[in-house]
Formats: C-alpha cells, sequence, structure tokens
C-alpha cells in the first residue's frame, strides 16, 4: 500500500482556488494552468485537506498550517480589544503580494480567524469607486477602509466573508470574500 506524499504549499494554494471556483472559475482555471496541475490533483488536494481538518484525532488547525506551509515568514503578538493573539503569517506564490494569515490565541493556540492579506510593504489598490471591486484585486480590510463603516454579514461557508457597503454616491452593496480575497460585488 502506498502512503500519500504529505501536502505542502502548492496544495494548499490548490485548496484556496477550489473554494474561490464557486465565484470565480474561470480565473481559478488561469491560476491552475498557471500551476500547471490538473483539475485531478486540485480534487485530489482539497479531499486530502478536508480529511486533515475533519480527522478525529488530528492536528489543531495552527499545527495544520504549519504542517502544510512550514515554518511562517513572519511572526508577531498582537492585541484585539483585549485579546492578544499570535499573527503568523505564510508568502502564496499565487498572489505574491499577499500573505495567507492566521490569528492563534495567544495562550491556547486556538485559531480564530484564517484568511489572505496584503503582504507589508506591498501597494494596496486605489479603491474608489464599485469598478475598482474587481475579483481577486483586494482583501477585507482593504474593502472596509475604503468603504467603510462597512457591516460584517453571515458568509455562506465558514470560509466565506461578507461586507454590507455604501458606494459613493449613497448606492449599498455586498461585498463576497473567500479566504478573504474579493470574490464579487453583489
Amino acid at each position: 500500500m502506498t502512503t500519500a506524499s504529505p501536502l505542502g504549499p502548492l496544495d494548499f494554494q490548490l485548496v484556496l482556488l477550489r473554494r474561490m471556483a464557486d465565484f470565480q472559475p474561470e480565473l481559478v482555471e488561469e491560476a491552475r494552468r498557471e500551476l500547471d496541475v490538473s483539475t485531478a490533483r486540485m480534487r485530489e488536494a482539497n479531499r486530502r485537506w478536508q480529511a486533515l481538518v475533519h480527522a478525529p484525532r488530528g492536528r489543531g488547525a495552527l499545527g495544520r498550517y504549519r504542517s502544510v506551509l512550514g515554518p511562517p515568514e513572519h511572526r508577531e503578538r498582537r492585541r484585539i480589544g483585549d485579546l492578544e493573539c499570535e499573527a503568523l503569517r505564510w508568502p502564496v506564490p499565487l498572489w505574491p503580494s499577499l500573505r495567507f494569515e492566521v490569528l492563534a490565541d495567544a495562550r491556547s493556540a486556538a485559531v480564530w480567524n484564517e484568511w489572505l492579506v496584503r503582504a507589508p510593504g506591498a501597494p494596496a489598490p486605489a479603491l474608489r469607486t464599485a469598478a475598482d471591486l474587481t475579483p481577486w484585486s483586494c482583501v477585507v480590510d482593504e474593502v472596509a477602509r475604503a468603504f467603510g463603516p462597512a457591516a460584517p454579514l453571515e458568509g455562506s461557508a465558514p470560509t466565506r466573508w461578507r461586507l454590507a457597503l455604501t458606494l459613493p454616491g449613497g448606492e449599498r452593496a455586498v461585498a463576497e470574500f473567500t479566504w478573504g480575497l474579493l470574490q464579487r460585488l453583489a
């Protein structure tokens, strides 16, 4: 019996893409070709990731990310209100100006949040109008700052976020995100 090789950073990118395919299948297909992997490989990476997530005696979420992504590129303590957490960031080669960030409780290592954020020093896009909100161009906090105050709404899955916005001119819209990356404006 052969044992599957461990999941690695490329597989994790495929997991991110698999969840984004519901919103942006053309962009996902283009990214998959850029990574030179088959649809079957993407499905298999996602299947194996889900097996890790749902394993009865598996690692905690933070351990899972470390085992798949390796040591974080950056690690820092961060205060959010009265809570102290650890922020860990890993590069994501498919999106060089972004990092995958995990926020974990500083004491228990329980993961609070996991999403794509802008890399330190990477320029954020200019977001002034609805036309600037193109798929995969920006992350949650950039949209919230540009069109705030934005109200968070429940997403359709654990890796999805929605923000209710008021655009210039008073038009209301909802920005939908997967893994923190903008997918569409509804």
